[in-house]
């Protein structure tokens, strides 16, 4: 369905981002991906990727905290894929604490990371989107762009920024063949979820299951992960003919978590 389509996927070498990028590759599209990493695992990973789909696939570790690494990120696609047609705004990082002892330094590191880059991304990319009247931009949010959990205040302004980036943003490409859709996923059983569950497991002395158990029932009804299988198909439906005329939306794959 994308043969012929490029692709960024930011945040790519591991997790949701990688998630997306093989969903995104296995319907034909070119890939640049982007994260941080043991330089040897993604080229390894980057070779794979494109010898299981037959895509050309790329790799920039563009460090998004810098406007200046976005912008060049946008190039270096441009250049190497020959244009961008879907961006994918998925890196992140959180930081937990209360408001009144929360690191200035961490909060802004997750402004910058977590919503700054994709304003940077999509300024940089949207030129060239609107030159060809196409483009997907698709932002990886979270139910944290929707409701709120306490010590999460940057995590939780960021991604409700990112969701008012994207209903402003397709409101200002609303006639031009570009969308703008967030994406809200809720527990997803990444690296990063998987060390909380580890933490609270020993913090409360109890199995890596019943943390896992706990950590889900508190907020997601179904009492399931979302899998990133789940949100690449999400992703690719969004890049689709049966998406061409949704932009603006939050679409929350959350177990019921932000329906409460």
């Amino acid at each position: 369905m994308l043969k012929g389509r490029k692709a960024i996927i930011t945040g790519s070498t591991s997790g949701i981002g990688l998630g997306i990028a093989r969903a995104l590759a296995a319907e034909g599209a070119a890939i640049m991906l982007n994260g941080f990493g043991d330089a040897g695992e993604i080229e390894t990973l980057r070779r794979g990727l494109a010898g299981e789909f037959g895509v050309e696939v790329f790799y920039n570790g563009a460090d998004l905290s810098k406007a200046e690494a976005c912008e060049a990120l946008v190039a270096d696609a441009q250049a190497r894929l020959g244009g961008v047609d879907i961006l994918v705004n998925n890196a992140g990082i959180q930081h937990v604490a209360p408001v009144e002892s929360f690191p200035v330094e961490r909060w802004d590191a997750v402004i910058a990371i977590n919503l700054s880059s994709a304003f940077h991304t999509i300024r940089s990319a949207l030129p060239g989107m609107k030159q060809r009247g196409f483009g997907r931009l698709i932002n990886i949010a979270s139910t944290h762009g929707l409701v709120a959990s306490a010590n999460k205040a940057a995590y939780v302004a960021a991604k409700h920024g990112l969701i008012g980036l994207t209903k402003v943003v397709a409101l200002e490409t609303a006639e031009t063949g570009i969308t703008c859709n967030a994406i809200c996923p809720g527990w997803v059983l990444t690296p990063l979820v998987q060390q909380q569950i580890d933490t609270r497991a020993a913090a409360e002395g109890i199995t890596v299951a019943a943390a896992e158990r706990a950590l889900l029932i508190e907020k997601q009804p179904s009492a399931r992960f979302t899998t990133v299988e789940q949100l690449g198909a999400l992703a690719v439906f969004l890049c689709g003919p049966g998406a061409a005329n949704m932009t603006g939306t939050a679409l929350p794959a959350d177990g019921g978590w932000t329906a409460q």
